[in-house]
């Protein structure tokens, strides 16, 4: 049975669904709030979870979060302050274990009329067939990896100047 949620803030079934994936809220992210069926991957759990923030489905986020899954829900009357706007799934990717997965996500939002965005790759694990949210592994974008190699202290120096980097560039590092 699902919580309630308030009536307003639920889509039309055939309205697009929150989440972002270009599809009807009764085709997409409706039928996993409702329990009809079990999200087929992690991404889908994700932008279920989205869309439940979205709704204020705060059951099925307890339900679907390994630290309160198995505790029993207590409906708390809550107005959070954040109005969920937008989903953007950079990636997903499932490990070497394919009971594990993650995702690479930016929800976007507004709270006090500024917007704000949470960016976080998260880990989703599979328990019994159905994928349960862990924990956010990074909050913030990746950290940058330069392209290019360093040059070794030997190298011909990448200014163009026909030294050895030790002997050049280095120096002025």
């Amino acid at each position: 049975m699902s919580s309630p949620v308030s009536l307003s803030l639920r889509p039309a079934h055939t309205d697009a669904c929150p989440c972002g994936s270009g599809k009807t809220f009764g085709v997409c992210c409706e039928p996993v709030l409702l329990g009809q069926r079990l999200p087929a991957t992690a991404e889908e759990l994700m932008r279920a979870r989205f869309t439940a923030h979205v709704v204020h489905d705060f059951k099925f986020l307890h339900l679907t979060f390994r630290g309160t899954a198995s505790q029993p829900y207590t409906e708390v009357a809550a107005d959070p302050a954040m109005t969920w706007t937008k989903l953007v799934v950079h990636s997903h990717e499932v490990m070497a274990n394919p009971d594990t997965a993650h995702v690479d996500f930016s929800a976007y939002g507004t709270e006090n009329k500024v917007e704000m965005v949470l960016h976080e790759k998260a880990e989703f694990v599979r328990q019994n067939g159905a994928w349960i949210y862990t924990r956010a592994l990074r909050e913030g974008p990746a950290p940058f990896k330069a392209s290019a190699p360093k040059p070794g202290r030997n190298d011909p120096c990448p200014c163009g100047s026909g030294k050895k980097y030790k002997q050049c560039c280095l120096l002025k590092a």
